[in-house]
């Protein structure tokens, strides 16, 4: 290459042209790289203090709720869910002003923030979570109908849970075999060992089925003769 021949002057003076003819956009590259560099670690710096801040107000939350201070624990969830809006810590604490309403004996002070968690949260498991405890108020709220509906998705990896509750919504509704049906499929997946199955099993007693019903149910007891059905158990 003729290169290869320039003397050392006819170098420098070639790499003088080069610079001034590629200079300016090798430094402008240099520094949008090291803008956007700065950037991103700001970027990340500003979600750290904010992950921080609604951590702490999320324990501060839950400290009020510990002291039974209803009424300071629901002035900090809103003021988290205002300020960090779609947040796992915004999720968390709708779901505890929800609680803090059941507790209450206020049930439809739980449809919403139990409805903002379903219908806005980037976390699918607290989703099912709202879906199964939504169902429970609707069903405590005698609207069994609508429970069924909330539970009508896939339930994931709560498909026990789900079993569960949609049995509690067929008890409701006074249909006992579909109840059944439900219960027997909840034990069916969540197995005769786990920790609910002893309850389950008291759910399908309660049914009144025939003895051999009840023996077709894994750790299903047999109910007594003549013994009433009770209230389904939320």
């Amino acid at each position: 290459m003729a290169e290869d021949y320039l003397t050392d002057d006819e170098e420098l003076e070639h790499v003088k042209q080069v610079l001034l003819e590629y200079g300016p956009w090798t430094i402008g590259a240099v520094v949008v790289g090291l803008c956007i560099a700065f950037g991103y670690r700001y970027y990340q710096s500003h979600l750290n203090e904010r992950g921080m801040s609604a951590s702490t107000q999320f324990a501060d939350m839950s400290a009020a709720v510990q002291g039974n201070d209803a009424a300071k624990a629901r002035q900090i969830g809103d003021g988290l869910i205002k300020r960090y809006p779609g947040s796992p810590y915004a999720d968390q604490a709708q779901l505890t002003l929800a609680r803090l309403a059941v507790d209450e004996g206020q049930d439809a002070g739980a449809v919403g923030p139990l409805t903002e968690v379903i219908e806005h949260s980037k976390d699918e498991e607290l989703k099912h979570i709202a879906r199964l405890r939504l169902a429970r108020v609707q069903i405590d709220q005698g609207k069994p109908d609508e429970a069924l509906s909330t539970l009508s998705d896939p339930p994931g990896a709560f498909g026990a849970r789900y079993h569960e509750v949609r049995g509690d919504a067929y008890y409701a509704k006074k249909d006992l075999a579909r109840a059944a049906e439900e219960y027997k499929a909840a034990l069916g997946e969540g197995g005769a060992e786990s920790m609910d199955s002893a309850l389950l099993a008291l759910k399908l007693a309660d049914l009144g089925l025939p003895p051999a019903t009840a023996a077709a149910t894994p750790g299903a007891p047999a109910p007594a003769a003549g013994a009433a059905p009770n209230k389904a158990r939320p």
